[in-house]
């Protein structure tokens, strides 16, 4: 069972909480950081992208950047912008997005969980990832930023958040003007309540799923043991065995399309291409309005001024088998791999990948300006087949999964010590 456990979060006042929160560090580059800093002394990303208040040109991964971000933290303390409470407790945070609120619930991680297995992954990580968030922890002794986790939904806990963000008023409420989402946040203050809700995690909660975060994930993981190596008194209790994380169950979450566009032929021609494609799929000429799959192993292609519709033609999937069903395998056999010789994903300089949030207009932007020859616009994976292929031990191809609203960082904040 999950080991998921209160904590004395270190949180902003509220009149600056707004301010205070931004995006996670990895959906933005310096340059983005510091606009989206400008002006903003309380926004956490002079920590959590500490080059914005050095020199332009900085190395982000220099020693300069991480003693920044312990000056800044520091200084968010001393000026009492954040505090730290008092007593463990959970924390509730809700997202809206399109008229759809999910309500997570933010506990501490334990990094025993991650190499045990009870917190399962679907994505491979890379080592030069997880070593900077690392090194900021390390320097911080914080986990600045939540991992998202999903786990499978218990009606206890469910009525227990329920009756919370009904009969109380949230600590935070603001919607971020830039993309229209709303967030909000309560402290379960009641030590009955986050009690119970620790037993319940104990008992109704066999695993949990990285949704989105793995390379923080293994990070944190990485660095409990790190800081256990170091402690010749450590007894397995401190703060630096477990790592934050908002915990949403699976039934509130919707996973958003991850697209796909290809700057080549491999060397065929327009006819050769359409040609193959009618081989492995049923084609259909859908003109010149944006067309968007409606299900399963169905594909949009935007190519040449036009969009179609592409069905795998059955015979070329596997639905018995939770990788097989995927639709970006699909398209990876099929396609991508078979005739226009891309074969590593993470690799490949001719594609790329949009995420769904961007719209399907984006495709249609970046073909018809030259940069592109051809896009590909997928079915959203389902919350099931993710779980499908955690359960497993199975890993999904590259850029499946994308999930919104991103966590706003800085509304909590784990300590280590």
């Amino acid at each position: 069972m999950a080991i998921i456990k209160p904590f004395k979060g270190l949180r902003p006042q509220k009149a600056m909480a707004e301010e205070l929160s931004c995006l996670p560090y990895d959906v933005m580059n310096s340059k983005e950081a510091a606009e989206m800093a400008e002006g903003k002394e309380h926004s956490l990303l002079h920590i959590t992208r500490a080059e914005i208040d050095l020199p332009e040109g900085t190395d982000v991964h220099s020693e300069a950047v991480y003693k920044k971000a312990v000056e800044n933290f520091k200084k968010f303390q001393e000026k009492g912008w954040l505090k730290q409470e008092a007593e463990g407790k959970y924390y509730i945070y809700a997202q809206t997005m399109d008229g759809r609120t999910q309500y997570g619930l933010v506990g501490c991680a334990a990094c025993q969980d991650y190499k045990d297995g009870v917190i399962k992954k679907h994505e491979l990580t890379r080592p030069e990832k997880e070593e900077d968030r690392m090194v900021l922890t390390r320097y911080t002794r914080a986990n600045m930023e939540p991992v998202f986790f999903s786990y499978k939904a218990v009606p206890e806990i469910d009525a227990i958040v329920e009756n919370i963000v009904n009969n109380e008023a949230p600590e935070y409420e603001f919607v971020v003007k830039e993309d229209g989402f709303g967030h909000a946040f309560w402290p379960v203050n009641n030590p009955e309540t986050n009690k119970q809700l620790e037993e319940l995690f104990a008992t109704k909660v066999p695993a949990t799923y990285v949704a989105d975060g793995h390379h923080r994930t293994a990070a944190a993981a990485r660095i409990g043991d790190e800081f256990a190596a170091k402690n010749a008194n450590h007894t397995g209790d401190e703060e630096y065995n477990y790592f934050m994380a908002v915990h949403f169950p699976d039934n509130q979450l919707k996973i958003i399309d991850y697209n796909r566009v290809v700057q080549d032929l491999n060397g065929l021609t327009a006819d050769e291409f359409m040609e193959k494609l009618n081989e492995v799929f049923e084609v259909e000429d859908m003109g010149e309005d944006v067309y968007k799959p409606a299900k399963l192993h169905e594909f949009s292609m935007y190519f040449e001024g036009k969009w179609y519709k592409l069905t795998a033609r059955p015979g070329y999937y596997d639905d018995t088998d939770p990788i097989g069903v995927l639709d970006v395998t699909i398209l990876s056999n099929l396609v991508l791999d078979n005739f226009l010789g891309i074969e590593d994903l993470r690799t490949s300089k001719r594609i790329d990948f949009v995420g769904g949030i961007r719209g399907l207009g984006e495709l249609k932007k970046r073909v018809d300006g030259g940069e592109m020859k051809v896009a590909f616009a997928l079915y959203p994976v389902s919350m099931k087949q993710l779980i499908d292929i955690a359960d497993t031990g199975n890993i999904m191809p590259p850029k499946t999964t994308w999930f919104e609203p991103k966590l706003r960082s800085g509304l909590l904040i784990h300590k280590l010590d």
